[in-house]
């Protein structure tokens, strides 16, 4: 692996997260900047150790770290309340070089079992920044892409690139699921038919599940997470 670039990362949070909440019409924040309460790591036995440092706060953020670790499974930070309609905000920023996949599940469950979290996936993709904000389905059924067409004008900032941060917004609304990165739209799709189809009935997501941050398999990752704040709808 290519060595992850040692630029600074700029880490200072804005202040009141609380306040920036409140701003935003019906918003409430996710994370405290302090603690993980209103959280849970999701991994395999084998990786119990390793995530309880992979996922933590650092500087205010959520910090993603498996740098010097790749004999992980998935390895996912979930809140503890499930989610229907809602549009999430967050920010997220990834110094240049990281070579490691990330992702957002939104309306899924953990499989204790096999350790994937199913359900759908915005798709976080340092090496291939294309990629970031696209739509994926992490189960069940065939693991593939809902919706990664080309998008013209795609933004996205390494930690070393303007003030470092990605914004991200993220809707869901019935069984369209609409996706921002950095006001640029990145998905807007249609999941009636698939997202509620049986096999996502028999497995209780695609229409109502937790939203969780990811460390893909075997992957040296690096990762922060800023300002996460919901409103339901």
């Amino acid at each position: 692996m290519r060595a992850l670039s040692t630029v600074l990362l700029a880490t200072v949070v804005a202040p009141g997260l609380a306040a920036l909440a409140a701003e935003e019409e019906g918003f409430t924040s996710l994370f405290d900047g302090k603690t993980l309460n209103g959280w849970t790591i999701n991994c395999l036995p084998k990786d119990r150790e390793l995530a309880a440092k992979a996922w933590t706060v650092d500087q205010g953020t959520l910090l993603a770290d498996t740098t010097g670790h790749r004999e992980h499974f998935y390895i996912l930070l979930a809140t503890n309340k499930e989610y229907g309609d809602f549009v999430l905000r967050f920010r997220l920023q990834v110094p240049r070089g990281v070579r490691g996949n990330s992702g957002v599940q939104i309306r899924s469950r953990y499989n204790q079992q096999t350790g994937w979290m199913e359900g759908p996936q915005v798709d976080i993709n340092p090496p291939n920044p294309q990629l970031t904000g696209k739509l994926w389905n992490e189960g069940p059924g065939p693991h593939r892409w809902l919706s990664n067409e080309p998008v013209k004008d795609l933004k996205f900032f390494y930690a070393d690139e303007g003030d470092g941060w990605n914004d991200m917004e993220i809707a869901a609304k019935g069984m369209r699921i609409k996706v921002l990165l950095n006001g640029v739209t990145t998905v807007d799709y249609d999941g009636s038919g698939v997202l509620d189809d049986e096999l996502h009935k028999k497995h209780n997501v695609g229409t109502r599940g937790v939203i969780g941050l990811q460390i893909h398999s075997h992957d040296e990752l690096k990762l922060r997470f800023r300002d996460l704040r919901i409103k339901e709808l």
